[in-house]
C-alpha cells in the first residue's frame, strides 16, 4: 500500500470494533451477499484473501464449502481476531500472513500450484499509484491457478451522495482530488460504538467501471455483481433506491485466462 505503516497502525486500533460492528451495517450486509454470490459454491476449493484482515469474507468463503483459506494482510490485530473467531468455532481451515498485498509475496509459504479463488476486497482501494494496483493485481492473479476466480469490492463512487447522508453506514469525509485519483477519509458508523475511521484512497482508472485494470492483469470475463440480486435490495428496494441510482461499492468477479 502506499503507506503501509499508517494503515497498519489505523487497522490494528480498530480490529474489534470493525469485525463485529461493521458487518451489521447496511453496507456490510449487502457486501456480504454480493460477494457470496460471486463466489458461488465453494465446496472442496481454496481461496487467498488478499488483505483479508478480521476474516469477515475468509469465514463466509468457509461456510461456503472452501476447504483453506489463507489470509495476507499488514494488520497483525485485524488477523488475530480471525484467529481467535476460527478457534472458538473450532476449526483449523485459515492460515494468517502479515505482508503488504503491494510488495512480492514469494517469502510467504502460500500454496504451491496456487489458488482458486482470490479475493481482493478493498485493497484496491488503498492504491494512490497506477504502479501499487498494478502490483496488487499482479500478486493476486500471480497466486491464481488459471481458469481461477477473482472476486472484489471496490468503491464505485468516491463523490456518490449517498457517502454524504451516512444513511447506509458510511461517509467519506476530506475529499482530496489529485492526478488521477482522489484521497479521502472512511467513516464505518458501526453499530453500538464509536465509528471507526481511515483513510483510503481510489484511482479514477478503478473507479471507471472499465474491465482494463483485471485484463491487464490477465483476467477476462469480468462481470460487476447486480445489486438487486441480494436479498437485502429485494426485501427492501425504497430503502435502497438511492444507493441503486449513485452507488457506493461495486462487486466484481473476474477468469484468470
Amino acid at each position: 500500500m502506499s503507506n503501509p505503516e499508517q494503515a497498519k497502525r489505523e487497522y490494528d486500533s480498530f480490529a474489534a470494533d470493525y469485525n463485529d460492528q461493521y458487518a451489521p451495517t447496511p453496507v456490510g450486509l449487502l457486501e456480504s451477499q454480493l460477494i457470496g454470490i460471486a463466489l458461488g459454491d465453494l465446496t472442496g476449493l481454496t481461496v487467498l484473501d488478499l488483505g483479508g484482515g478480521s476474516g469477515i469474507h475468509a469465514r463466509e468463503a468457509i461456510e461456503l464449502g472452501a476447504v483453506a483459506v489463507d489470509i495476507v494482510d499488514l494488520s497483525p490485530g485485524m488477523m488475530k481476531v480471525a484467529e481467535d473467531i476460527e478457534k472458538s468455532l473450532g476449526r483449523n481451515a485459515m492460515r494468517f500472513f502479515e505482508a503488504d498485498a503491494a510488495k512480492p509475496l514469494a517469502h510467504l509459504p502460500l500454496r504451491e500450484g496456487g489458488y482458486d479463488v482470490v479475493m481482493v476486497n478493498w485493497v484496491l482501494d488503498f492504491a494512490e499509484t497506477r504502479e501499487v494496483l498494478d502490483a496488487v493485481m499482479q500478486n493476486a492473479v500471480g497466486c491464481l491457478k488459471r481458469g481461477g476466480l477473482l472476486v472484489g469490492v471496490r468503491v464505485a463512487n468516491p463523490h456518490s451522495t449517498n457517502l454524504q447522508t451516512g444513511k447506509y453506514g458510511i461517509t467519506f469525509r476530506r475529499l482530496q482530488p489529485f492526478p488521477g485519483g482522489v484521497k479521502y477519509g472512511v467513516v464505518l458508523h458501526c453499530e453500538g460504538t464509536t465509528a471507526v475511521e481511515f483513510d483510503a484512497a481510489t484511482l479514477d482508472v478503478l473507479r471507471s467501471g472499465s474491465p482494463e485494470v483485471y485484463e491487464t492483469a490477465g483476467l477476462t470475463n469480468v462481470e460487476i455483481i447486480r445489486y438487486e440480486a441480494a436479498s437485502e435490495v429485494q426485501k427492501s428496494p425504497g430503502f435502497w433506491k438511492e444507493f441503486l441510482e449513485d452507488p457506493v461499492f461495486a462487486v466484481v468477479k473476474a477468469v484468470k485466462k
